[in-house]
């Protein structure tokens, strides 16, 4: 078998989280977060669509952290979402990080837009 480096190119992989924050490449991110190819940045949650929108073309799915359990996507951000091509995957923000991570390491075009648990 052979192994090969991954580049994340400015993405990084979720290290942890609690309480209010993520720690994401060894960045402690208070809040709201999305991480991907554009690095991590602070997010303003489920109002702030257009952080979610710049995504589309660069990314073939967005991961979606709903928080501590899972819940609906508001109706009117995933119809934007979808309409702008992005493919979509709503779950709890803990399997949001598992998953996210495990795609990362495979190279895949990702993000992941989390609401703290």
């Amino acid at each position: 078998m052979r192994l090969n480096e991954v580049v994340f190119t400015d993405a990084k992989p979720v290290e942890g989280y609690g309480p209010g924050f993520f720690r994401i490449g060894g960045e402690v991110v208070h809040g709201p977060v999305i991480a991907g190819p554009m690095g991590t940045l602070s997010w303003a949650g489920f109002d702030d669509v257009d952080a979610l929108l710049a995504l589309a073309g660069k990314i073939d799915i967005l991961f979606v952290g709903m928080g501590a359990d899972i819940a609906h996507l508001p109706a009117d951000l995933r119809r934007q979402l979808e309409d702008a091509g992005l493919g979509l995957e709503v779950m709890s923000s803990p399997a949001a990080s598992r998953t996210y991570n495990v795609l990362l390491s495979e190279g895949r075009r990702i993000a992941l837009a989390m609401i703290p648990v």
